[in-house]
Formats: structure tokens, sequence, C-alpha cells
């Protein structure tokens, strides 16, 4: 188990890691673009990561390699709200990024069986900003942290984050 509480602590096992979460705080009812990391115990999904910038990346989780045209619908209107997809869409968050944010990332599977339209989407364990600015929902590590942290867990372990 992750767990993950509002002073912005992860502690998995025995270790504890300084994370960045949503700018607006941990809620109970999030919705999308509130800016807030949703509370609640998820399973995790894949690992998405940049093979140009990760090497050898060392996870029991599913890898997958971020491509060019990859993003995740946050668009409440589309058939595809929460779902990756191509970059063809309006409204979607691009995974292949200029920035470091998302050299590796992990799926939190939050609001996914069922989706429910305006409940929230593409929250995800990525890399954290200079500073552990705030986040748009999701929660943020170091590099080399989630790097650790991928090594630790797997396909079972869950995340849990407390408001």
């Amino acid at each position: 188990m992750i767990i993950v509480n509002k002073n912005g602590t992860l502690i998995h096992k025995k270790e504890m890691f300084h994370c960045a979460i949503g700018k607006r705080g941990i809620a109970k009812k999030k919705t999308e673009g509130d800016q807030k990391t949703p509370s609640g115990v998820f399973s995790l999904g894949p690992v998405y990561y940049r093979a140009d910038r990760i090497k050898k990346l060392k996870t029991k989780l599913k890898k997958i390699i971020i491509r060019k045209n990859m993003a995740w619908c946050d668009n409440p209107k589309s058939s595809f709200y929460n779902k990756l997809i191509t970059v063809k869409e309006n409204t979607k968050e691009k995974l292949y990024r200029k920035d470091h944010l998302y050299d590796v990332l992990v799926v939190i599977k939050y609001n996914m069986r069922p989706i429910i339209k305006n409940r929230g989407s593409a929250i995800f364990i990525h890399i954290a900003r200079k500073n552990y600015k705030g986040t748009m929902g999701c929660i943020a590590l170091k590099k080399k942290d989630l790097i650790v942290l991928l090594k630790k867990i797997n396909s079972k372990t869950k995340i849990k984050i407390i408001a």
C-alpha cells in the first residue's frame, strides 16, 4: 500500500518521500479541472515512459513507451473521456511533453470503472516540478524517488490518498 497525505508525504512500507499534490489539496468529491487530488483507495495502471529519456526502467508494472501522438482525454463531452487517445482530439493531456513531468508516469485508476463524466481525469503519479509546485490533481515525486518506488511496487499495490 502506498499512502499519500495532505501534507505532501508519500509512504510506501517504511520509506517516506516528499510529494506534490493538487494545487487545491485533496478532495472527497473531485470534479474535472478543480485542481484537487481525489481521496480514496485506488489500483495502479501501467507505467508510461519516454524511452529516449528513461533507460532501463525496472518495474513489475506493465510498461508502455510514450509516443509523440499519445494523449489522455480530459474532455468530459468526449466518448474517450479519461482514456488514452491519439492527438487528433481537441481536448487532451499530451503525454509526450517538452518538459520532463511525464518522462515517467503511473496511471492511478481513478474514475475508470465506470467512467463518470466530469468526475476527473488523467490522475497520475508523475515527476514533480521544482519546489514541488502543486499539480492539477496528480501526485508528483522527484524523478529518482519515482524510479525507486517503481522498483518496489507491483500490479497488486494500491494507493490510498487521505483527505
